[in-house]
């Protein structure tokens, strides 16, 4: 949908990570996944963990996750070169079962850029167990499907992840195999802003500069000519 008066278009969030990290989520990533995020969510994103810096203890991966609070990003790159991931729309918070809202959902962005929604077949959006030792409970972190046949789950070795197609969000399997080896793992928080903050930042420049920036957007992502038609 084109920019005008009361559209503004997608924002490029500005992400925050130190300067000696290199991350997976790109600009033109981010800005694909904002057009399904409120612009409050769209304005500055934080990285919370990387696993090349933080390494693969998923006790600091919670910690991290769960000291910060509120939506957040999770995007995972496997050794085959997919990159897809999900988005969490609540804090991360220890469970024995399914939590989470309709606000969640899941994607990928390499090879082909996509964003599954949460279609409201089932209520199993997120998965969040930490230090059960009943096999009906597996510990990790999850998106979609069902106790072992998750949309996305990421074990407590961080080493490995398993994927599945999902009614939870009507995802196919987002990588090239349904057991995939983790080449990186990424979490971003969505630093939320008020109504008051968010408004000069939404509509910064001439309505032709935002649908360029658009335009330049989807070029990068590859979708330029299908928006298009």
């Amino acid at each position: 949908m084109q920019p005008s008066i009361d559209i503004h278009g997608r924002q490029v969030p500005e992400l925050r990570c130190p300067e000696n990290i290199q991350c997976v989520l790109r600009r033109e990533f981010a800005w694909h996944l904002c057009g399904v995020l409120p612009q409050t969510e769209a304005q500055e994103w934080v990285l919370l963990y990387h696993s090349s810096v933080h390494g693969l203890s998923f006790n600091t991966f919670l910690s991290k996750l769960m000291s910060s609070g509120g939506p957040s990003i999770l995007v995972i790159k496997d050794q085959d070169g997919n990159i897809f991931g999900g988005c969490a729309s609540q804090s991360w918070e220890r469970h024995h079962d399914f939590y989470g809202d309709l606000k969640c959902f899941l994607f990928s962005l390499q090879p082909r850029c996509a964003i599954y929604r949460a279609t409201g077949a089932n209520n199993n959006l997120l998965w969040c167990a930490a230090g059960y030792t009943s096999e009906s409970i597996p510990n990790g972190i999850g998106f979609g499907g069902q106790k072992n046949h998750f949309g996305i789950f990421l074990p407590a070795s961080l080493d490995r992840g398993y994927g599945f197609p999902s009614v939870t969000y009507g995802n196919p399997c987002l990588s090239e195999k349904s057991s995939f080896q983790v080449d990186c793992i990424e979490c971003w928080r969505l630093v939320s802003e008020t109504q008051e903050q968010k408004i000069p930042a939404a509509t910064g420049g001439t309505i032709l500069e935002r649908f360029k920036e658009d335009r330049n957007m989807l070029n990068m992502v590859g979708i330029a000519d299908a928006s298009a038609q």
